[in-house]
């Protein structure tokens, strides 16, 4: 181990080695002549040969040579630790060349770099992330690592896969009006900023009257069913209920909170997210429903149904869909042309 120790410290050092031997050409010389060391003794422990041991004795020396005239007794000790820092230094290059791994190819297949906390990934596509606990031990720790590894394999089939958004039996809000194309599906959260970005895209770009597009409201939960956002599982019920009496009504819920404003010119999302109360909120989706054209007996049978088991049912089948069978880990995300595209949605896709 203190050979391939060597050869990691040896080869991190190299960039800093190059700078200085420009100054001191005779350091270069003696860098390469123990890094060509350290490689030979790493490419017999690949072939399962043993090292020379006389490298590893240099190594062992070099670093204990003035310990060994002041403190000999020293020396054994010291050199135990040497071992033992070697399997530590070892240990932790391999885990992190690892993480690198896993975590490049769930980008390549979950967008994500982070497979349980995509918000904790800068480098993934931009979303609202479906996040899992934190584990609270090093054992919850260490199996985690490894169920993202199944996670990441079990997705890469996935990405040559052809969707069909008929396969997925989502209950939805159709919004599209060109039912002579292929059926989209978006799913999308009520509280996400990227979400009201996408649908603002959408809306400009004419996409909801180009595509069949089968709405998919969907409050972010976390494991211990907490929502993201603050209101997001009123406005979804809201939408549902308001579904089953005109479409329409629950188009012009999420439409006033993706692009609305009130007076003082704080976007409803804000309002919803950060101000609103559960009665406010409640209050608010009711006088929009009113301004859509719904009569006084209809508000009231969508407040009323908007709470039944029914639309309960209908938030938990459709987040099994999400979570589950979709296996999506962020939000917005479209079954589109086939493919599954998770992200903000821009005009040129």
């Amino acid at each position: 181990m203190v050979c391939i120790a060597a050869f990691i410290i040896l080869a991190i050092v190299g960039v800093f080695v190059a700078i200085v031997s420009i100054f001191k050409p005779k350091l270069w010389k003696s860098y390469t002549k123990a890094l060509k060391k350290a490689w030979g003794c790493l490419w017999k422990k690949v072939r399962l040969q043993k090292c020379e041991t006389g490298f590893k004795d240099d190594v062992k020396n070099t670093l204990l040579s003035r310990i060994m005239l002041k403190h000999p007794k020293w020396v054994k000790p010291l050199s135990v630790i040497i071992e033992i820092l070697s399997v530590i230094i070892v240990v932790v290059v391999v885990w992190a060349i690892l993480t690198a791994i896993k975590s490049l190819l769930a980008i390549w297949t979950l967008g994500s770099c982070n497979v349980t906390k995509p918000s904790a990934c800068a480098l993934g596509a931009e979303v609202c992330s479906i996040d899992e606990s934190e584990p609270t031990n090093i054992l919850e720790a260490t199996g985690r690592w490894f169920t993202e590894w199944g996670e990441v394999f079990e997705a890469i089939p996935e990405k040559f896969k052809t969707y069909n958004a008929d396969n997925y039996d989502f209950e939805y809000i159709n919004v599209g009006e060109n039912s002579g194309t292929s059926a989209v599906i978006d799913i999308f959260d009520p509280g996400c900023s990227v979400c009201m970005i996408s649908y603002r895209n959408q809306k400009e770009a004419g996409f909801f009257n180009e595509r069949n597009v089968r709405l998919v409201p969907f409050a972010i939960q976390g494991d211990d069913d907490t929502y993201k956002f603050k209101n997001s599982e009123i406005i979804v019920r809201f939408m549902f209920a308001a579904n089953k009496i005109k479409s329409a009504y629950a188009v012009a819920i999420i439409d006033k909170i993706f692009t609305g404003k009130n007076s003082e010119d704080i976007s409803y999302q804000n309002k919803f997210n950060e101000d609103y109360s559960s009665d406010e909120a409640t209050k608010k989706l009711e006088s929009w429903l009113k301004d859509a054209g719904a009569s006084k007996k209809e508000i009231e049978s969508i407040k009323q149904d908007a709470f039944s088991d029914e639309i309960s049912e209908i938030l938990s089948k459709n987040r099994n869909i999400v979570e589950n069978e979709l296996k999506v880990k962020g939000i917005p995300t479209m079954i589109l042309d086939g493919k599954k595209h998770t992200g903000l949605w821009e005009a040129n896709q």
